[in-house]
């Protein structure tokens, strides 16, 4: 999506404010949330696009999102090791001439390589654990571990692109 009109602005938002346990459902409301925190922080002066998204892992119906610490890091990824799990992401994107918010999801399943110890050590030290969910980012060093993806990689990186592309269309985004 090279040459859109975006600016990047932080929304961070509280996560832990959830009882949600349902991937798809807690993608969703998280992405949402980011679109009306960044419509809180801009006030009256919105722009015409706003999008927000967000990411989880589901490994045996437990959610993983950004790990706490380096400790929590580890667990997650020696979890992963040598298993298939489920990725989620949900975009939201508000249309400054609706004012409405609509919201797109996307799934797909990323299997990883057993991993040893040694090998997870050295992705920690990398620090790209760092804010992910699952605590790896497969457009980075961590795409070494992955044996298969079925779908998108694009949703594993947290920006499912044909949806996105999807979405901006049906809210009438001008393309040239």
């Amino acid at each position: 999506m090279m040459g859109l009109p975006f600016s990047i602005l932080p929304a961070n938002i509280d996560e832990s404010l959830t009882t949600q346990t349902n991937p798809l459902k807690l993608t969703q409301e998280f992405a949402v949330k980011k679109v009306e925190k960044v419509i809180e922080i801009m006030n009256n002066r919105l722009p015409k696009w706003i999008c927000g998204a967000d990411t989880v892992i589901s490994l045996n119906d437990k959610i993983f999102g950004k790990p706490a610490d380096r400790e929590e890091a580890a667990g997650m990824l020696g979890k992963l090791s040598g298993k298939q799990h489920k990725v989620v992401t949900s975009v939201a994107l508000y249309n400054g001439i609706t004012k409405k918010i609509d919201c797109t999801s996307a799934s797909c399943t990323v299997t990883f390589a057993p991993l040893s110890d040694k090998e997870i050590e050295w992705y920690l030290d990398t620090n790209e654990w760092q804010g992910v969910a699952g605590a790896y980012r497969i457009q980075e060093l961590a795409s070494c571990f992955i044996t298969q993806i079925k779908g998108s990689p694009s949703t594993v990186a947290g920006l499912p692109l044909r949806e996105f592309y999807v979405m901006l269309k049906s809210n009438g985004y001008p393309y040239a």
